[in-house]
């Protein structure tokens, strides 16, 4: 059985957010971490591996330094870490990331199950993962909060967070689910396993590999959506200061105001 799980290397954003003129974030610039989504559908991906002796790959799309979350993923436990990086990628929306992922994995022969996070905390799109399985011509499970693999009936089964309940579902395989942050529980790395990533050999790949990814699908130029205004902070008015009231006149006149904006 092989897996393979998306994994984005995304702002820290306790160290700050900085932007680009053209308003897409410098990623150069920032410190950075594996999406937590994406973390927890590593660990998915884990267990199964654990219980099934399944072949995990991690796939991250990114600037060369985004090798960082592959290591981690491998030091974890994963397989194999393949980077797709290359200065014709950069500045890809949804619809740009999601072809490129695509066009590696179809690079990838017999994979039965592909796991991605939910959304990345840099956009909060949630557009990616079900992009890649559109693409691909694959059934798609979102927002899984458990995942379970029937190896003899080649399916998968997914709890799925849905409004004020879940739904449980199975698909049969090769199949895409994208994971909930609260999905499980990350694992935390090895000494052993730090010790062996930092010297594995990862596949990188660039744009003239990915012979399936058409031009006008890629890059900044091959995305649709277009930042109009960036900023990372947005200020606050002043609001009204009411001075020399007592408790009763107080209560009063914050009552009244959202009375006034219809609050209650």
């Amino acid at each position: 059985m092989k897996i393979i799980v998306c994994v984005k290397q995304v702002p820290d954003t306790a160290g700050g957010v900085k932007f680009k003129p053209d308003g897409t974030l410098d990623r150069g610039a920032m410190l950075a971490i594996m999406n937590p989504d994406d973390k927890a559908g590593l660990e998915a991906a884990l267990r199964i591996k654990d219980e099934t002796g399944a072949e995990v790959i991690v796939m991250t799309m990114g600037l060369p330094k985004a090798d960082a979350v592959l290591r981690e993923a491998l030091a974890m436990g994963a397989d194999k870490g393949v980077l797709i990086t290359d200065r014709p990628l950069g500045g890809a929306d949804t619809w740009a990331t999601s072809s490129t992922l695509a066009a590696a994995i179809r690079k990838i022969p017999d994979y039965d199950l592909i796991i991605t996070g939910r959304q990345a905390i840099d956009g909060d799109t949630a557009q990616v993962g079900p992009q890649i399985a559109e693409h691909l011509g694959l059934p798609v499970i979102s927002y899984a909060e458990a995942i379970k693999v029937n190896e003899s009936e080649h399916t998968v089964t997914v709890k799925r967070q849905f409004d004020d309940r879940y739904h449980v579902l199975t698909a049969k395989m090769p199949c895409l689910v994208t994971a909930l942050s609260e999905l499980n529980k990350p694992r935390y790395m090895t000494p052993k396993g730090i010790w062996d990533a930092v010297d594995a050999e990862l596949t990188v790949w660039g744009r003239k590999d990915l012979t399936t990814l058409k031009d006008e699908d890629m890059g900044l130029a091959g995305s649709p959506t277009k930042i109009a205004k960036a900023s990372d902070k947005v200020r606050k008015g002043a609001g009204t200061i009411y001075k020399d009231l007592d408790a009763d006149e107080g209560a009063k006149t914050i009552c009244d105001a959202l009375v006034e904006k219809h609050y209650i």
